[in-house]
């Protein structure tokens, strides 16, 4: 297995990011436009604040995993991770944690430490994920870091 290359994502990315989110819902056309208007600041999801970013991890060059996370007021939160989608063969690798404490670390330095995450009650692989990383029951849906420090 080549190594795995972290960085922050771009338009050259969108593709294979889109490629790898409707493999698990929607189609490649409607993750392009929606992860298009994210990165450019023209979709915004519910409350949220212009500051955000997307990181991708790249195996031989092609974008295997990726996290995207924003500013936000939602749920008195300060962020909100929006995104987190990792390819089947790097599920358990470590990709995932490592791109959650990247995306801590800029949410570390935006000054945000409330950090919430949309989980459904049925995506149990996530929910533990998350809580194994220090999330804690917000409400039925959604989980939360009250300092997302503890990533770190």
């Amino acid at each position: 297995m080549s190594h795995i290359q972290y960085k922050e994502a771009d338009a050259s990315n969108i593709p294979a990011m889109a490629r790898i989110r409707a493999a698990e819902w929607g189609t490649e056309e409607y993750w392009i436009n929606r992860i298009t208007g994210y990165i450019n600041c023209t979709h915004h999801p519910q409350q949220a604040l212009i500051p955000r970013i997307v990181y991708v991890a790249l195996q031989d060059d092609m974008p295997v995993a990726y996290i995207a996370g924003h500013l936000t007021r939602r749920y008195r939160c300060d962020g909100e991770l929006e995104w987190i989608n990792v390819v089947p063969e790097q599920r358990g690798s470590g990709v995932a944690a490592e791109l959650l404490r990247m995306l801590a670390s800029w949410f570390m330095l935006q000054n945000a430490l409330r950090i919430c995450v949309n989980a459904d009650p049925a995506n149990t692989v996530a929910r533990k994920f998350y809580m194994r990383h220090g999330a804690e029951k917000l409400n039925e849906y959604w989980l939360v870091w009250n300092d997302i420090s503890i990533v770190l």
